[in-house]
């Protein structure tokens, strides 16, 4: 199986579990947000954004550490692969896939405004990962949180969405969330290794 089948067996893999995890969280936002009539807060974002990028530093680092022991590109792999891919997923992706349906979304980028802390996240992540060498429950978390992430960039920086809107923002997040976050988990780390992806069990 050469690098490509692999990529495209880890996203299959992968598809089931974020399609299952982006439609619940959507039904759970949709009964908050359109049936409740309750504002998404800006400031969810910015707790779930470092969340999701603490958990893809401690995969990210402990996959490569598992493979490497050496600490100082351990902790480089995990920073620049959860900090680069974790903007494309919370940020960018949802940023470009508003644009293309008129949600007229306003670009917030958290490395850019605050990259301190961005980094000091990624950062100790990284070394929570390099310690424990968790993988399996961190990348549960991580799907997880990196769908809260994209749908709440989303509700928070765009126009209110209606239903239909909802349905559209339900494809956006699974295309943000699925290959970013199985890049940065499981491909990311072998790109450095030259070896062979390893087939995910979680």
């Amino acid at each position: 199986m050469n690098r490509l089948e692999q990529i495209i067996h880890e996203l299959k893999h992968h598809a089931p579990f974020t399609l299952g995890a982006t439609f619940i969280a959507i039904l759970i936002v949709f009964i908050f947000g359109f049936v409740l009539n309750q504002k998404i807060s800006e400031n969810i974002f910015e707790i779930i954004h470092p969340m999701h990028i603490l958990i893809s530093a401690i995969v990210t680092s402990a996959i490569f550490y598992s493979y490497k022991k050496n600490i100082f590109y351990s902790i480089l792999v995990g920073i620049s692969g959860t900090v680069i891919i974790g903007s494309l997923s919370d940020v960018v992706f949802p940023y470009f896939g508003g644009l293309i349906f008129n949600f007229h979304p306003t670009f917030h980028l958290p490395l850019i405004e605050y990259p301190s802390i961005i980094i000091g996240v990624a950062l100790f992540g990284s070394l929570v990962g390099i310690a424990t060498k968790i993988t399996r429950l961190p990348h549960f978390l991580h799907v997880l949180l990196s769908v809260f992430a994209s749908l709440f960039y989303i509700l928070a920086f765009s126009i209110k969405l209606n239903f239909i809107g909802f349905a559209i923002a339900f494809l956006i997040v699974f295309i943000a969330v699925i290959i970013p976050c199985c890049v940065s988990d499981i491909v990311f780390p072998f790109l450095f290794l030259g070896e062979k992806i390893k087939k995910c069990d979680c």
